[in-house]
Protein backbone atom coordinates (compact mmCIF):
# COMPACT_ATOMS: atom_id res chain seq x y z
CA UNK A 1 0.00 0.00 0.00
CA UNK A 2 1.42 3.67 -1.04
CA UNK A 3 1.54 5.80 1.81
CA UNK A 4 0.26 9.03 1.49
CA UNK A 5 2.71 12.19 1.44
CA UNK A 6 1.80 14.46 4.13
CA UNK A 7 1.04 18.16 3.15
CA UNK A 8 1.73 21.53 5.51
CA UNK A 9 -1.27 23.11 6.16
CA UNK A 10 -2.09 26.43 7.34
CA UNK A 11 -3.18 25.17 10.44
CA UNK A 12 0.45 23.34 10.91
CA UNK A 13 1.94 26.80 9.81
CA UNK A 14 -0.54 28.56 12.37
CA UNK A 15 0.74 26.38 14.75
CA UNK A 16 4.28 26.65 14.23
CA UNK A 17 4.17 30.38 14.46
CA UNK A 18 2.36 30.33 17.60
CA UNK A 19 4.85 28.38 18.96
CA UNK A 20 8.05 30.11 17.85
CA UNK A 21 5.63 33.34 19.50
CA UNK A 22 5.70 32.06 22.39
CA UNK A 23 8.97 31.00 22.45
CA UNK A 24 10.10 34.30 21.92
CA UNK A 25 7.87 35.54 24.67
CA UNK A 26 9.29 33.39 27.36
CA UNK A 27 12.82 34.89 25.72
CA UNK A 28 11.98 38.24 26.20
CA UNK A 29 10.51 37.86 29.48
CA UNK A 30 13.58 36.06 30.88
CA UNK A 31 16.07 38.77 29.29
CA UNK A 32 14.12 42.14 29.41
CA UNK A 33 11.63 41.20 32.87
CA UNK A 34 13.86 39.55 34.88
CA UNK A 35 17.14 41.12 33.36
CA UNK A 36 18.73 37.53 33.80
CA UNK A 37 22.34 37.16 32.89
CA UNK A 38 22.74 34.58 30.44
CA UNK A 39 26.44 32.64 31.09
CA UNK A 40 26.03 29.35 28.38
CA UNK A 41 29.62 29.56 27.98
CA UNK A 42 30.26 28.40 31.09
CA UNK A 43 27.72 24.90 30.26
CA UNK A 44 30.59 23.30 27.87
CA UNK A 45 33.01 22.95 31.11
CA UNK A 46 29.86 20.75 32.71
CA UNK A 47 29.84 18.29 29.96
CA UNK A 48 33.21 17.59 29.03
CA UNK A 49 36.65 18.83 30.74
CA UNK A 50 40.15 19.00 29.68
CA UNK A 51 42.32 16.71 32.37
CA UNK A 52 45.67 18.31 32.66
CA UNK A 53 47.11 14.89 33.96
CA UNK A 54 46.17 13.15 30.78
CA UNK A 55 45.85 15.14 28.50
CA UNK A 56 42.73 14.04 27.30
CA UNK A 57 39.26 15.59 27.20
CA UNK A 58 37.41 13.14 29.46
CA UNK A 59 33.36 13.46 30.93
CA UNK A 60 32.10 15.81 33.68
CA UNK A 61 29.12 16.00 36.00
CA UNK A 62 26.56 16.28 32.82
CA UNK A 63 27.91 13.36 31.17
CA UNK A 64 28.60 11.37 34.26
CA UNK A 65 24.40 11.78 34.92
CA UNK A 66 23.45 11.22 31.53
CA UNK A 67 25.45 7.93 31.74
CA UNK A 68 23.96 6.88 34.51
CA UNK A 69 20.44 7.69 33.59
CA UNK A 70 20.91 5.39 30.26
CA UNK A 71 22.43 2.44 32.59
CA UNK A 72 19.15 2.55 34.83
CA UNK A 73 17.01 2.90 31.49
CA UNK A 74 18.56 -0.26 29.18
CA UNK A 75 19.06 -1.96 32.18
CA UNK A 76 15.03 -0.82 34.08
CA UNK A 77 13.78 -1.82 30.63
CA UNK A 78 15.17 -4.71 29.97
CA UNK A 79 14.10 -6.48 33.68
CA UNK A 80 10.49 -4.58 33.16
CA UNK A 81 10.14 -6.51 29.78
CA UNK A 82 10.64 -9.44 31.13
CA UNK A 83 8.74 -8.88 34.31
CA UNK A 84 6.12 -7.35 32.14
CA UNK A 85 5.80 -10.27 29.69
CA UNK A 86 5.71 -13.03 32.32
CA UNK A 87 3.19 -11.16 34.38
CA UNK A 88 1.12 -10.66 30.86
CA UNK A 89 1.46 -14.25 30.52
CA UNK A 90 0.12 -15.36 33.59
CA UNK A 91 -2.61 -12.68 33.40
CA UNK A 92 -4.42 -14.43 30.43
CA UNK A 93 -3.75 -17.94 32.08
CA UNK A 94 -6.34 -20.78 32.36
CA UNK A 95 -5.09 -20.78 35.84
CA UNK A 96 -7.31 -18.58 38.35
CA UNK A 97 -4.30 -18.71 40.37
CA UNK A 98 -2.02 -17.58 38.16
CA UNK A 99 -4.53 -14.50 37.15
CA UNK A 100 -5.10 -13.50 40.86
CA UNK A 101 -1.66 -13.01 41.69
CA UNK A 102 -1.05 -10.83 38.02
CA UNK A 103 -3.82 -8.94 39.08
CA UNK A 104 -2.68 -8.05 42.41
CA UNK A 105 0.66 -7.17 41.24
CA UNK A 106 -0.64 -4.65 38.66
CA UNK A 107 -3.16 -2.88 40.96
CA UNK A 108 -0.70 -2.91 44.16
CA UNK A 109 1.94 -0.95 41.22
CA UNK A 110 -0.47 1.00 39.57
CA UNK A 111 -2.36 2.44 42.78
CA UNK A 112 1.10 3.36 44.84
CA UNK A 113 3.12 6.79 43.71
CA UNK A 114 6.13 5.51 42.71
CA UNK A 115 8.30 7.93 45.77
CA UNK A 116 6.73 5.70 48.23
CA UNK A 117 8.23 2.37 46.18
CA UNK A 118 11.12 3.95 45.53
CA UNK A 119 11.61 4.74 49.39
CA UNK A 120 10.40 0.99 50.36
CA UNK A 121 13.04 -0.47 48.45
CA UNK A 122 15.68 1.22 49.44
CA UNK A 123 15.46 0.98 52.78
CA UNK A 124 13.91 -2.72 52.44
CA UNK A 125 17.06 -3.81 49.89
CA UNK A 126 19.69 -1.56 50.85
CA UNK A 127 19.58 -2.24 54.56
CA UNK A 128 17.88 -5.45 55.09
CA UNK A 129 18.45 -7.74 51.59
CA UNK A 130 22.05 -6.02 50.27
CA UNK A 131 24.15 -7.03 53.69
CA UNK A 132 22.61 -10.96 53.20
CA UNK A 133 23.41 -11.49 49.51
CA UNK A 134 27.01 -9.82 50.26
CA UNK A 135 27.34 -7.77 47.55
CA UNK A 136 28.51 -4.59 48.32
CA UNK A 137 31.31 -7.36 50.41
CA UNK A 138 32.11 -8.77 46.94
CA UNK A 139 32.43 -5.85 45.13
CA UNK A 140 34.95 -4.26 47.94
CA UNK A 141 37.49 -7.10 48.04
CA UNK A 142 36.90 -7.92 44.24
CA UNK A 143 39.78 -7.14 41.81
CA UNK A 144 40.07 -3.61 40.53
CA UNK A 145 38.98 -5.20 36.78
CA UNK A 146 35.76 -6.51 38.30
CA UNK A 147 35.26 -3.02 39.94
CA UNK A 148 35.60 -1.25 36.90
CA UNK A 149 33.26 -3.53 34.57
CA UNK A 150 30.71 -2.90 37.71
CA UNK A 151 31.27 0.76 37.19
CA UNK A 152 30.70 0.81 33.60
CA UNK A 153 27.68 -1.31 33.18
CA UNK A 154 25.95 -0.30 36.55
CA UNK A 155 27.60 2.37 38.80
CA UNK A 156 30.36 3.15 40.98
CA UNK A 157 30.94 -0.16 43.76
CA UNK A 158 30.40 2.36 46.69
CA UNK A 159 26.71 3.46 44.73
CA UNK A 160 25.76 -0.67 44.07
CA UNK A 161 23.29 -0.78 46.92
CA UNK A 162 21.07 2.89 46.00
CA UNK A 163 21.55 1.97 42.40
CA UNK A 164 20.24 -1.94 42.47
CA UNK A 165 17.30 -0.44 44.87
CA UNK A 166 16.42 1.97 42.24
CA UNK A 167 16.57 -0.20 39.05
CA UNK A 168 14.38 -2.76 41.04
CA UNK A 169 12.09 0.00 41.72
CA UNK A 170 11.63 1.20 38.19
CA UNK A 171 11.70 -2.21 36.55
CA UNK A 172 8.84 -3.21 38.92
CA UNK A 173 6.41 -0.15 38.68
CA UNK A 174 7.13 -0.24 35.00
CA UNK A 175 6.31 -3.72 34.25
CA UNK A 176 2.88 -3.28 36.26
CA UNK A 177 2.50 -1.03 32.86
CA UNK A 178 3.99 -3.83 30.30
CA UNK A 179 2.04 -6.12 31.99
CA UNK A 180 -1.25 -4.77 31.10
CA UNK A 181 0.16 -4.10 27.46
CA UNK A 182 1.05 -7.82 26.86
CA UNK A 183 -2.46 -8.35 28.39
CA UNK A 184 -4.05 -6.40 25.77
CA UNK A 185 -2.01 -7.23 23.03
CA UNK A 186 -2.74 -11.28 23.46
CA UNK A 187 -6.38 -10.67 23.57
CA UNK A 188 -6.06 -8.57 20.34
CA UNK A 189 -5.25 -11.69 18.29
CA UNK A 190 -8.81 -13.17 16.34
CA UNK A 191 -10.04 -15.98 18.30
CA UNK A 192 -9.51 -17.42 14.68
CA UNK A 193 -5.82 -17.18 15.66
CA UNK A 194 -5.92 -19.79 18.60
CA UNK A 195 -8.55 -21.85 16.72
CA UNK A 196 -6.63 -22.72 13.82
CA UNK A 197 -3.35 -23.57 15.60
CA UNK A 198 -5.02 -25.66 17.75
CA UNK A 199 -5.91 -27.20 14.76
CA UNK A 200 -2.87 -27.87 13.54
CA UNK A 201 -2.04 -29.67 16.70
CA UNK A 202 0.74 -27.13 18.25
CA UNK A 203 1.09 -27.11 21.98
CA UNK A 204 0.27 -24.24 23.95
CA UNK A 205 3.94 -23.13 24.19
CA UNK A 206 4.16 -23.44 20.39
CA UNK A 207 0.87 -21.79 19.47
CA UNK A 208 1.87 -18.66 22.05
CA UNK A 209 6.27 -18.63 20.79
CA UNK A 210 5.06 -19.02 17.05
CA UNK A 211 1.41 -17.77 16.42
CA UNK A 212 0.42 -15.37 18.93
CA UNK A 213 2.99 -13.47 20.54
CA UNK A 214 4.75 -12.55 16.71
CA UNK A 215 1.46 -10.90 16.22
CA UNK A 216 0.58 -9.23 19.40
CA UNK A 217 4.31 -8.06 19.22
CA UNK A 218 3.89 -5.98 16.18
CA UNK A 219 0.49 -4.45 17.35
CA UNK A 220 2.32 -3.37 20.87
CA UNK A 221 5.25 -2.12 19.24
CA UNK A 222 3.68 1.70 19.50
CA UNK A 223 2.79 0.83 23.11
CA UNK A 224 6.35 0.00 24.55
CA UNK A 225 7.61 2.93 22.71
CA UNK A 226 5.66 4.74 24.82
CA UNK A 227 6.65 2.54 27.97
CA UNK A 228 10.40 2.84 27.63
CA UNK A 229 10.13 6.53 26.86
CA UNK A 230 8.17 7.07 30.32
CA UNK A 231 10.69 4.75 32.25
CA UNK A 232 13.67 6.87 30.61
CA UNK A 233 11.53 10.24 32.28
CA UNK A 234 10.85 8.58 35.22
CA UNK A 235 14.09 7.58 36.48
CA UNK A 236 14.60 11.48 37.42
CA UNK A 237 12.30 10.14 40.70
CA UNK A 238 15.56 8.17 42.07
CA UNK A 239 17.03 11.31 42.40
CA UNK A 240 15.46 11.04 45.56
CA UNK A 241 17.89 8.82 47.06
CA UNK A 242 20.97 10.30 45.55
CA UNK A 243 21.53 8.32 42.89
CA UNK A 244 23.74 10.96 40.74
CA UNK A 245 21.69 10.54 37.46
CA UNK A 246 21.20 13.27 34.73
CA UNK A 247 18.92 15.19 37.26
CA UNK A 248 20.61 15.17 40.29
CA UNK A 249 23.50 16.34 38.63
CA UNK A 250 21.55 19.04 37.21
CA UNK A 251 20.39 19.99 40.86
CA UNK A 252 23.69 19.83 42.33
CA UNK A 253 25.21 22.14 39.72
CA UNK A 254 22.40 24.86 40.24
CA UNK A 255 22.90 24.60 43.67
CA UNK A 256 26.46 25.52 42.92
CA UNK A 257 26.85 27.64 40.04
CA UNK A 258 23.24 29.55 40.07
CA UNK A 259 23.10 29.18 36.64
CA UNK A 260 19.01 27.53 36.95
CA UNK A 261 17.96 28.70 33.15
CA UNK A 262 21.26 27.39 31.26
CA UNK A 263 21.28 23.85 33.92
CA UNK A 264 17.81 22.95 33.06
CA UNK A 265 17.69 24.02 29.24
CA UNK A 266 20.86 21.69 28.84
CA UNK A 267 19.29 18.75 30.93
CA UNK A 268 15.75 19.18 28.94
CA UNK A 269 17.97 18.80 25.35
CA UNK A 270 19.48 15.69 26.68
CA UNK A 271 16.45 14.06 27.68
CA UNK A 272 15.15 14.89 24.60
CA UNK A 273 18.10 13.53 22.31
CA UNK A 274 17.71 10.09 24.52
CA UNK A 275 13.94 10.10 24.02
CA UNK A 276 13.66 11.17 20.58
CA UNK A 277 16.43 8.52 19.68
CA UNK A 278 14.29 6.23 21.09
CA UNK A 279 11.39 6.80 19.32
CA UNK A 280 12.74 7.54 16.04
CA UNK A 281 14.70 3.82 16.36
CA UNK A 282 10.98 2.38 17.47
CA UNK A 283 9.40 4.03 14.05
CA UNK A 284 12.30 2.58 11.94
CA UNK A 285 11.79 -0.97 13.34
CA UNK A 286 7.99 -0.58 13.21
CA UNK A 287 8.59 0.03 9.46
CA UNK A 288 10.54 -2.49 8.90
CA UNK A 289 8.31 -5.19 10.53
CA UNK A 290 5.52 -3.84 8.68
CA UNK A 291 7.26 -4.42 5.16
CA UNK A 292 8.37 -8.20 6.43
CA UNK A 293 4.68 -8.70 6.76
CA UNK A 294 3.45 -7.09 3.30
Amino acid sequence: MLQKKSKITSLDVLVLLTLLAGLVYVIYQVKVKLNYNWRWGIIPQYLFRYDTESGKWVSNYLIHGLLTTLRLSFWGTLLATILGTVMGLLRVSKSLFHRMIARAYVELMRNLPPLVIIFIFYFFISDQIMPVIGIDDFLRTSSPGTQRLFEVLFSPPQFASAFISALLTLAIFEGAYITEIVRAGIESVEKGQWEASHALGLSKYHNMRHIILPQAMQRLLPAFAGQFISLIKDSAIVSVISIQELSYQGTQLMASTYLTIEIWITITALYLLMTLTFSLGVGKLEAYMARSQA
